[in-house]
């Protein structure tokens, strides 16, 4: 039997079943969705990706660390940057101090006596006296002498010598120490060791001392209470042959040797002084 339909516009299509329902939640127009995209580009549950059409993301900084900073390098640094500046400051120190006139050097010593400033006449020097001589300042300092010095080319003397001998010596630039003759023997050898083989240098025991050592050159003199005092060796080295009144190049050997507080009247060695 068949049925017939209009004709033209009114005609209706054929449809077909299959007698099979479409799955659940899938579209029934062949897996596409609305807006005609399938549905392999979306993830599953419908949601978009995060950022997705806005192109690629940006990379990510590394979060930077502290792991603290190492101390025993700096402080090394700092140790030796430290003794560098000190090393370099004192031997600025040292070479102002040394640029200094030894006048000035001798007045920077704490304790000594400056009898040129305090007594010009006595050391005017050049005064030749034979016989004993009186001396207000003991050990002697300058003053008049005998025309004959003591030997004063790193003689240690183990008795007491004449002052007067002694004096001539200390005008040509020699250091004369002395010391109280109850010294123990260990003082006596530091200071002994300071005058063995130096030219114009001398050492000798001395009665009556109000300190235990006592150091003389031409118009200078310095007590101290033992053979350690540090001001020992900056007097030895400001005023030896700077002390000088007949210049550098005095004569300090082929003096006196002979020991005794009795002055011998032999005339001057080298017919000069």
């Amino acid at each position: 039997m068949s049925i017939s339909t209009p004709g033209g516009d009114q005609r209706r299509p054929s449809v077909v079943s299959t007698g099979k329902k479409p799955a659940a939640g899938r579209p029934a127009s062949g897996g596409k969705s609305a807006g005609g995209k399938t549905d392999a580009a979306r993830p599953a549950g419908g949601t978009r990706p995060a950022g997705a059409g806005k192109g690629p993301r940006k990379p990510i900084a590394p979060v930077k660390v502290s792991q603290g900073r190492s101390w025993g390098p700096i402080a090394l640094f700092v140790a030796v940057g430290v003794l560098a500046a000190a090393i370099i400051g004192y031997g600025g120190w040292a070479a102002f101090q040394g640029s200094k006139p030894w006048e000035d050097r001798a007045a920077a010593i704490d304790g000594i006596s400056n009898f040129r400033k305090s007594d010009p006449d006595l050391v005017k020097g050049g005064n030749h006296q034979t016989g004993a001589i009186q001396y207000t300042v003991l050990p002697p300092v300058a003053g008049p002498h005998n025309a004959a010095w003591q030997n004063c080319q790193g003689d240690v003397y183990d008795a007491q010598i004449a002052n007067e001998h002694a004096v001539h010596s200390l005008e040509h630039g020699a250091i004369w120490i002395t010391y109280r003759p109850d010294l123990p023997a260990d003082q006596v050898e530091k200071l002994a060791e300071r005058v063995r083989g130096q030219e114009k240098m001398m050492l000798s025991p001395f009665q009556g001392l109000d300190k235990p050592v006592s150091l003389q050159a031409w118009g200078y003199q310095l007590k101290v209470d033992n053979a350690d005092d540090g001001r020992i060796d900056e007097f030895v080295k400001t005023l030896r042959i700077n002390a000088s009144v007949e210049g550098p190049n005095a004569n300090c050997g082929q003096g006196i040797t002979a020991t005794g507080t009795a002055p011998r009247d032999l005339g001057d060695p080298m017919t000069q002084g």
